[in-house]
This record gives C-alpha cells, structure tokens and sequence, in this order.
C-alpha cells in the first residue's frame, strides 16, 4: 500500500513538473522569437542604410557629395570630341560640384552625351542628348540638383567650366549637375557670374573648342551634326 501511495505521488509530482515547465518553455520560445526578429530587423535597418549610399539622391545630396569627394579627389579630366580634346582642371574649392563631376564621369553619365549647345560667340553646353540612356542614366543617378558654390575669384572667364540650371522656379539657383557649359567668347561672360557656379577652366584645348563654336546649328543653338562626348579622369 505504501509503495502505491509513493508510486502515485511520483507520478503527480512528474505530472505537475511538465505542466508547471511548459508555459515556461514556451516563454523561452517566445524570448528566442524576439530576438530572432530583433537581429533581422537590426539587419534589415543595415541593409537599408547601405542600400541609402549606394548612389546620390535627393535627400543625401550634399553629404554624399563631400564624402564621396574625400575618397575621389581627382581633379584633372579630358572630353573628348571629334573636333578634338579639352584638357580640364576641375577646382578643389568648390568641393559638390568638383565631387560630382567625378562621381557623373566615373559612371560614365556623359558617353551617353552630346553638345547639345552651341550658342555663337557665348558658350557650349553640354551633358544632355536625345538618347533614352540619357534619360535612364539621370533616374538612375537620382536626378539631384547642387547647392550653388559661387566664389568671388571664380569668375566667368574665356575657358571657365560652369554648371547649367533652370532659371525659371529657382530661387536658390541650384544647379544641374548633368549638363555644363565653357565659355568661348575670350571676352568671358562677367553677367553669368554668382547666377552660375565656375568649377572648373580649360586648360588644353582652345583650339577645339573654335572649332566647336564654328558649326551650323539649328533651331535652340542645337547643332546640325551630333557632337558626342566621352569624359575620362586624368589624374
């Protein structure tokens, strides 16, 4: 009787263990769980920052620009023409622009490009084309404007290197870091300075921008004949 009576009491004990471990366990279970969907949401946060830098946007603009320019600070780049090459110093103290030059030309943005402008005894714009690619490169680049960078001894000299932008609906004067201009009239172009930011000079080349600036164009200073463009870093 008296082994029964223990037999039994084991018995219930057993049963009352599992039954009091189990919420337990389940609670262990649940504490797992979270952690598991704290380390995935803690890799997906990772992941979406990276995904952030991969490329410029409206919204990292400025900040990716400057951090991207201390990692690239190359200075010198050539543009090539049928006409021949322009051999280009861009200026360190205008660091957005100079940083995206370099970023645009590292992707390649401007092969897909032309002289879309040539607007006599003024200056020759390029940077845009009627190519699809173009425009797929710009959605894919993100499309973001600079803020302006004027200086006082960036001036728009014969040979100066400047951002293009949209007068209309632009208080702040940002510029379109695509499309760029240089000037070719050797008297400059002094009206265009603080409304534009200079950040860069010819240095080799003047010879083929003439030659540019002596073709047939057509309605909007667009030439008759495509001038596609290739810019390559130098150094």
């Amino acid at each position: 009787m008296k082994f029964l009576f223990r037999l039994s009491f084991v018995v219930l004990c057993v049963f009352f263990y599992q039954c009091d471990d189990a919420p337990k366990k389940k609670e262990i279970s649940k504490k797992e769980n979270l952690k598991s969907e704290k380390i995935i949401e803690k890799d997906t946060i990772a992941i979406d920052e990276e995904k952030k830098w991969n490329t410029i946007n409206s919204s990292n603009t400025e900040d990716f620009l400057l951090a991207y320019g201390k990692e690239n600070p190359e200075t010198k780049v050539i543009i090539k023409t049928k006409f021949g090459n322009m051999k280009i110093r861009l200026f360190e103290d205008v660091p957005a622009h100079r940083a995206s030059f370099i970023y645009l030309t590292k992707n390649e943005y401007f092969n897909t490009t032309v002289i879309y402008r040539v607007a006599k005894n003024f200056v020759i714009q390029g940077g845009n084309s009627d190519n699809y690619l173009t425009v797929e490169q710009r959605t894919k680049h993100g499309n973001y404007l600079i803020k302006p960078e004027f200086k006082k001894h960036r001036i728009h000299k014969y040979g100066s290197l400047a951002a293009a932008r949209e007068w209309d609906n632009n208080p702040n004067k940002l510029s379109n870091p695509f499309e760029f201009y240089v000037v070719q009239n050797k008297k400059g172009a002094p009206h265009l300075d603080n409304q534009h930011t200079v950040f860069g000079e010819v240095l080799e080349g003047f010879d083929t921008m003439t030659k540019i600036s002596k073709v047939e164009v057509g309605a909007d200073d667009w030439p008759m004949n495509e001038i596609p463009i290739t810019v390559e870093i130098l150094e």
